[in-house]
């Protein structure tokens, strides 16, 4: 697992942890990562590549490496609240729900810069939001 920003300060211990439940991931250019109003079961640690970010149709903004997506439906709302395009080919890293919950106990720095990547969105209009 390469290094991500937001887990920058997070000690071996607690990265070790994260790569034991982390999974690998890679979609085309072009390809789907998310649609909006589906349940979200995973976030994204994007490590290379861009993406758009849709809310109703209207691009909201690009993500890129270093960018976590997902975050909104798995940490608070359960739904995606964004539609995520990929506009190159895109390598990230796969958190499902129950591994972050997971992180909670036995990585709880990892879990925290994690809910950070949230408070950006929590009371965002809608049109900003992305997950």
């Amino acid at each position: 697992m390469a290094p991500i920003a937001i887990l920058a300060g997070c000690s071996d211990q607690e990265l070790d942890a994260v790569a034991r439940v982390a999974s690998e991931h890679e979609f085309g250019g072009g390809e789907t990562l998310m649609s909006e109003g589906d349940f979200g079961h995973s976030l994204f640690l994007v490590e290379s590549g861009s993406a758009d970010v849709l809310v109703h149709g209207e691009k909201v903004r690009e993500v890129g490496p270093g960018d976590v997506i997902g975050e909104v439906a798995v940490l608070a709302s359960g739904r995606r609240t964004a539609s995520v395009i990929a506009t190159s080919p895109i390598r990230a890293i796969a958190l499902f729900k129950r591994d972050v919950w997971r992180l909670e106990d036995e990585a709880p720095e990892a879990a925290r810069h994690l809910r950070t990547a949230l408070e950006g969105h929590v009371g965002s209009p809608p049109a900003a939001s992305e997950d």
